[in-house]
């Protein structure tokens, strides 16, 4: 017999169709206020979950009561409460390499349009408001040969070192838990304390987790260590940077400019400061959104999933440690 899985994201017919080759299959588009009774309605008796942008919470997953597996697609698991999985003996897992190169891209593309002030000039030009030479004020700043400062020296944060070291000319400072050897051999990367690094690079790119370790650690203070030719780029969690503080900074020009594809609230709301500000690059949380990468993760997710039903652990499941056999 089949296990059940309840899909709580709409994906593509074709890899529909594979989950329900592999599983008794219910399928909700997504989950909201809407029809959150029926979603929960239809985990109790189920083995396996999988989807993403639903926060599946205690109270929420109380209601599973023969649950052994969740899949999510997405790299990121923080709005799981992994105590609670763990207690529970649920498996847990994630996509987290097929996204790696992909996330790069983007923050490297934040990189170049918040040095080049591309959003701001892009607008100059479709407003009608380029009449002549662009003049000195409008000039932006140039990435090659420049200090990249990386929070997170994880796969990310190893892409976008690749890509500024190799392809920029880029030195590579970073801060990380650990020392990572191989971007030390590959990029000739330095280690440094969040302060110093903060002081030294020309370009600061946090790729950093949500976790306790990491929650607003880049507020005001840290802030005023930042050079004011230097430009913040966020391509990791929002909670990690006080957006407020940040705004502040920008709007004084304390620091150069910023580009950002993650927020403290998100959509971010149309009241935020960073809304009527030039020297800000806005993205809606691209980082792994193009067709392909999209479609490796959902596959990703449905392997995980399969191998976990089954008991097999060793395939991106975050928790394995905690989980009895």
């Amino acid at each position: 017999m089949k296990d059940k899985v309840v899909l709580f994201k709409k994906i593509p017919n074709q890899q529909q169709q594979l989950l329900s080759e592999y599983f008794n299959l219910v399928c909700f588009d997504k989950v909201d206020g809407n029809n959150m009774d029926a979603f929960i309605h239809e985990i109790k008796d189920a083995d396996g979950l999988i989807g993403a942008g639903v926060k599946l919470t205690p109270e929420i997953l109380d209601n599973a009561l023969q649950l052994k597996a969740i899949s999510t697609i997405s790299v990121g698991f923080d709005h799981f409460d992994l105590d609670y999985l763990n207690k529970r003996n649920i498996a847990l897992t994630n996509t987290p390499d097929v996204l790696t190169n992909t996330t790069a891209d983007t923050i490297f593309t934040l990189i170049m349009c918040a040095a080049r002030r591309t959003t701001e000039l892009n607008n100059m030009v479709t407003s009608g408001q380029w009449t002549n030479n662009l003049k000195d004020q409008y000039f932006g700043v140039d990435v090659h040969g420049k200090t990249l400062g990386i929070l997170g020296m994880g796969r990310i944060g190893y892409a976008v070192a690749k890509r500024a070291h190799h392809g920029f000319d880029m030195n590579i400072n970073y801060y990380n838990r650990s020392v990572n050897k191989q971007a030390e051999h590959d990029f000739n990367a330095e280690k440094m304390a969040l302060d110093e690094l903060l002081t030294t690079s020309d370009f600061i790119c946090s790729i950093l987790p949500a976790n306790e370790h990491t929650d607003l650690l880049i507020g005001q203070r840290e802030l005023d260590l930042i050079k004011p030719s230097a430009i913040f780029i966020n391509g990791g969690r929002g909670n990690v940077v006080d957006e407020q503080a940040l705004a502040i900074a920008l709007k004084n020009r304390a620091i150069r400019a910023a580009g950002l594809d993650v927020y403290q609230v998100e959509p971010l709301p149309t009241s935020s400061l960073l809304m009527s500000l030039d020297n800000v690059t806005l993205f809606p949380h691209i980082g792994s959104a193009t067709a392909e990468t999209r479609l490796a993760m959902i596959c990703s997710a449905i392997d995980s999933l399969k191998a976990a039903c089954s008991g097999d652990l060793t395939q991106n499941c975050v928790n394995a440690e905690n989980i009895t056999q």
